[in-house]
């Protein structure tokens, strides 16, 4: 792991979360690096959403250490946390709020000087540069989270964690999403990805690491990770097509029972 931590945007490393008697998170250690995609996959349940709270400093773990620009999650909190952007899957912004006005609330919070001359160019970034007087909740889906990514990202943060940020879209606004992921990556940013969607990570993904009952399970480059299963007897028998996917490894790895 050291090897990998070097230059590392984020390390993780030996990451234990315990809730009561259930172990959710057991020894899970990665590493994203300046200019990398990196997908947390793995069923419902698997551990991704501990894994992530942890990360952003909302959940204190049992044992293990993260590190985010080299600063130590525990020691220097907000250290970390200014280095951190998050896009959840879903919104919580007031509908009633003009784009406008949800844009500067959140600088302010992020201690970030916006004038209107530069929440307009914020807008126009997103291809929305007549929406700062329209409210929040007139905007479609994939409005809603280009104003969310774009607030993510409002204090520059070196560490960029998306969750399931495709969920709901419609094909065009999901490839637009992709398109402004590979600019973030082309600019030096880590990005964490969670996504129930293999297509997508198998196509935006660096690296990924598949997590099951709170443990990682295969970490590497998708199209590595589907050569060396395919000769595993799981994934040749989820496969349905003939070509072995990185769905197939998913479900070969992980089971093919429905999780709550």
């Amino acid at each position: 792991m050291d090897n990998l931590i070097q230059g590392a945007i984020l390390a993780v490393e030996d990451l234990n979360i315990r809730y009561g008697n259930i172990q959710a998170v057991r020894g899970v250690s990665f590493s994203v690096h300046p200019g990398e995609i990196f997908g947390l996959l793995g069923p419902n349940g698997a551990g991704k959403t501990s894994t992530l709270s942890a990360i952003e400093g909302l959940l204190k773990p049992e044992s293990g250490k993260i590190r985010v620009s080299g600063y130590d999650i525990r020691e220097k909190p907000l250290h970390a946390r200014a280095n951190i952007g998050v896009q959840l899957q879903s919104t919580s912004f007031q509908p009633e709020l003009h784009v406008g006005e949800i844009i500067r609330l959140y600088a302010g919070i992020y201690n970030v000087s916006m004038s209107n001359e530069q929440i307009g160019e914020v807008l126009a970034s997103i291809n929305l540069a007549d929406s700062s007087t329209k409210k929040f909740g007139q905007l479609s889906g994939g409005q809603q989270q280009r104003v969310s990514l774009a607030i993510a990202l409002i204090h520059t943060p070196r560490l960029v964690l998306l969750d399931e940020p495709t969920s709901g879209l419609d094909p065009q606004s999901r490839r637009k999403l992709w398109e402004r992921m590979e600019k973030l990556r082309e600019k030096g940013r880590g990005i964490i990805l969670t996504t129930h969607s293999m297509e997508e990570a198998e196509s935006v993904c660096d690296r990924i690491a598949i997590i099951d009952q709170g443990k990682i399970i295969v970490t590497g480059i998708p199209q590595e990770i589907i050569d060396n299963n395919r000769n595993n007897a799981e994934v040749i028998r989820a496969s349905r097509k003939g070509k072995i996917t990185l769905e197939d490894v998913f479900i070969g790895l992980t089971g093919d029972a429905v999780r709550a």
